[in-house]
């Protein structure tokens, strides 16, 4: 039971945000406009800026596990292939392919991570969540700019996905943050505290947005690339590889870490880059919504699983 009310309560206040931009909508006080715009102040503006503060936080020598490191950047390289792979043999629609392609991959492992890991095993395996934020949320901006401009509905083109990622925000903040935590800059307290601010208001307010975007009359014409996104993001794939971290050793701390890398729902942030960058950005907030809302039992069953096991 402890396990469950972890789970709920990292994720119902999400939830009483994305209804919260609900009564929005039905409000008027948001239309589609509003939203489009709304949305990208986000994705410019205080995404990177949250990105950037939770690198320059990571204490990058404390916490170091090379093994841990190595299995996770091969794990989400592994899942972006599969996911191609799936993507391209069940779905024909471009604009789906590449929402549904990068929900596969792409977790929240930013929001879920540390608090998921902290509660289970306390500020050691904060210390390795931190790392992998580190390293994995660039790799997830990457290969999410990759899946997005791959399925445009242009003609592939290395050289824009280059550009796309070089110029991308998220991808930028990342690259900046690393330099600030390599060379040991500090920011000063004024400047750090305005950038904690406004990285504070990405969650919330991206949820929000969501909520004013989401439309219940549009799950049926997108029933099946979301059931096949959700049932391989939030079961196959953390079955597949919390099994081959059990097998290569992986107990404790790093297990758990595993967990909210490959269990975490779709990043929230997916919504917000497929409606800048022409993916199908309905389907894209549905898989967050519902992704969301079936990880509050999907996670507690593999903590409960592996806690059973004596993997934890």
């Amino acid at each position: 039971m402890e396990s469950l009310r972890i789970a709920l309560e990292i994720v119902l206040p999400l939830f009483l945000l994305l209804a919260v931009g609900y009564v929005i909508r039905l409000t008027g006080l948001m239309n589609e406009t509003s939203v489009r715009q709304v949305n990208g102040v986000i994705f410019k503006i205080f995404l990177p800026l949250l990105v950037f503060l939770n690198i320059y936080n990571t204490d990058l020598a404390s916490s170091f596990d090379s093994k841990l490191l190595l299995f996770t950047v091969a794990g989400v390289v592994l899942q972006f292939v599969i996911s191609l792979c799936l993507v391209i043999l069940l779905e024909h629609e471009n604009a789906r392919r590449g929402v549904m392609l990068q929900g596969m991959f792409r977790s929240n492992f930013v929001l879920f991570g540390i608090p998921i890991s902290t509660a289970l095993f306390g500020d050691s395996a904060a210390g390795l969540a931190a790392i992998l934020i580190a390293v994995i949320i660039p790799l997830y901006n990457g290969l999410a700019v990759v899946s997005l401009e791959s399925f445009n509905g242009k003609k592939p083109s290395f050289l824009k996905i280059l550009i796309g990622i070089i110029t991308n925000p998220l991808i930028i903040s990342s690259a900046i943050g690393l330099l600030f935590v390599a060379f040991h800059i500090t920011l000063p307290s004024v400047i750090y505290k305005t950038v904690s601010d406004l990285g504070s208001i990405a969650t919330p307010l991206a949820f929000v947005v969501l909520g004013a975007s989401f439309s219940f009359g549009e799950i049926g014409s997108r029933a099946r690339p979301l059931c096949l996104t959700l049932g391989v993001k939030l079961f196959a794939y953390p079955i597949l590889f919390l099994g081959l971290a059990i097998l290569l050793g992986f107990r404790g701390a790093p297990l758990a870490v595993l967990l909210t890398v490959f269990g975490s729902p779709i990043a929230v942030s997916s919504f917000t880059m497929a409606q800048q960058m022409g993916g199908d950005d309905k389907l894209a907030g549905q898989l967050v919504v519902f992704s969301s809302l079936l990880s509050v039992l999907t996670i507690f069953l593999f903590i409960f699983a592996l806690k059973e096991l004596a993997f934890f």
